[in-house]
């Protein structure tokens, strides 16, 4: 039997109570920036690096690199942690494709599939996140989008495609008791606050219709932040916030402490506690930065959090489980094959800025600060959704701008390599290659 709600509480086949502890596995099957070391969007970085490679060498590469880097050895490693779930982001283009839309790809499911046997294995549950959608549907990277605009919203088309896939989705796990839900898509930013509830409320009744017995995980609105839209809570269904502390990213000066992080996830979770559903923290945790003076205090901050969700019951999967070591419970090693592939990429990218997520906005002040200077001069009003006008034009400038020239010289590193090159730098991200970051795990491992 699946997992089901009961009220506040998410209980097992046996009616126990079970909360969910764990980790998203971020950058694996939806790719980001920052994790594995590349600049823009997962999909012009793919472009670039198929034309260096060539279709053989793209495929003999990337299949690798997605067998590496979540395994049974990493199954294995987050239940003996004492973690009991993962949330998986899933980029829809495995299953789908922009050239056949209305299509699924079967074979796009074999990693999947993988994962959640080896969790079962281990006893470690999946949750299954819908994190990047056709027409992308929110405005930043992290679901595929090459722009700044979240298309999604504004054509059925898109909304349709998501429906069929979802619709596969449910019928290839459903009855599946190692799947403990569906999150029908990360971090919905609706600007017009119209679409979103009517578009989730076709979506579950699709997926009912298939799957009347997994849990449904619907993000709030603006990056699973508001949750006003709501009306009546679905029956067996969990309602997830995202909980992300400023001075944990590094995009405030000092933190508050633990009351500012209690009031902020009370509020977030406001819904949820009214309406007697199971609370769920998606996504929270801060970024690391190799000082250890300001890792302490991050580190102070994720404990503070933990302590908040152990008194309310609530749920969590940390952001995230493997990266380059900004923010994982394991990473690369610096001297692995792909460590020193990308390090000085990877410094180049720092000091320039072009990954949002662990970088100030800041960087290059000589020519951002005149531009932002210049909008807020002459459009002093200018407010855009999502987080305003500084976050507009660093994403513009930083992010889109300065970020997508750089796609080809990430796919330049693989050029002339050979078949043994790119099985080695695909093998750095396996776990007995990486290394644990052993603060994190205590932390986790206590909670």
């Amino acid at each position: 039997m699946t997992l089901q709600t009961r009220g506040s509480d998410i209980v097992d086949g046996d009616g126990e109570a079970i909360r969910l502890k764990g980790v998203n596995i971020g950058g694996w099957l939806n790719m980001e920036n920052f994790i594995t070391g590349y600049a823009a969007n997962e999909t012009m970085m793919r472009s670039a690096v198929r034309k260096v490679l060539g279709d053989d060498g793209y495929e003999l590469f990337f299949e690798r690199l997605l067998s590496a880097f979540y395994a049974d050895a990493d199954a294995a490693f987050l239940a003996d942690t004492g973690l009991n779930c993962v949330r998986i982001p899933v980029n829809y283009r495995h299953l789908e494709s922009d050239a056949r839309p209305f299509e699924i790809i079967e074979d796009g499911f074999r990693h999947l599939d993988r994962a959640i046997a080896a969790g079962a294995e281990h006893g470690v549950y999946t949750i299954v996140d819908l994190h990047a959608l056709p027409g992308s549907q929110n405005q930043h990277w992290h679901s595929d989008n090459p722009t700044h605009r979240a298309l999604f919203w504004e054509h059925r088309h898109f909304q349709d495609r998501v429906v069929g896939i979802w619709e596969a989705i449910a019928d290839r796990y459903r009855g599946n008791p190692w799947v403990a839900g569906y999150n029908l898509m990360n971090e919905p930013a609706d600007e017009s606050r119209a679409v979103v509830g009517p578009f989730y409320d076709r979506l579950s009744a699709a997926i009912r219709e298939i799957d009347p017995e997994h849990i449904l995980f619907f993000d709030g609105n603006t990056y699973s932040t508001e949750f006003g839209f709501f009306g009546e809570p679905l029956e067996n269904a969990v309602y997830t916030l995202h909980d992300y502390v400023p001075a944990g990213l590094g995009r405030a000066d000092e933190y508050p402490g633990p009351e500012s992080a209690e009031a902020k996830f009370l509020e977030r979770s406001e819904y949820a506690r009214r309406t007697g559903t199971p609370i769920y923290v998606g996504e929270f945790a801060p970024i690391y930065t190799g000082d250890e003076a300001v890792d302490a205090e991050r580190r102070r901050i994720l404990d503070d959090q933990l302590e908040i969700y152990r008194r309310y019951g609530a749920g969590f999967a940390t952001w995230m489980y493997k990266d380059l070591g900004r923010q994982g419970l394991t990473s690369v090693r610096p001297d692995s094959p792909y460590g020193e592939l990308v390090a000085d990429f990877v410094a180049k990218k720092r000091r320039l800025g072009v990954d949002q997520w662990g970088s100030s906005g800041t960087e290059n002040p000589e020519v951002t600060q005149p531009i932002q200077d210049l909008v807020a001069r002459e459009a002093p009003d200018f407010d855009p959704y999502p987080w305003g006008r500084f976050d507009f034009v660093r994403t513009l400038v930083l992010n889109i701008v300065l970020a997508q020239p750089l796609v080809g010289e990430y796919a330049e590193l693989f050029r002339g390599l050979g078949e043994d090159e790119l099985i080695a730098l695909a093998d750095s991200f396996a776990f007995e290659n990486c290394v644990v970051r052993e603060s994190l795990r205590d932390q986790l491992s206590a909670a």
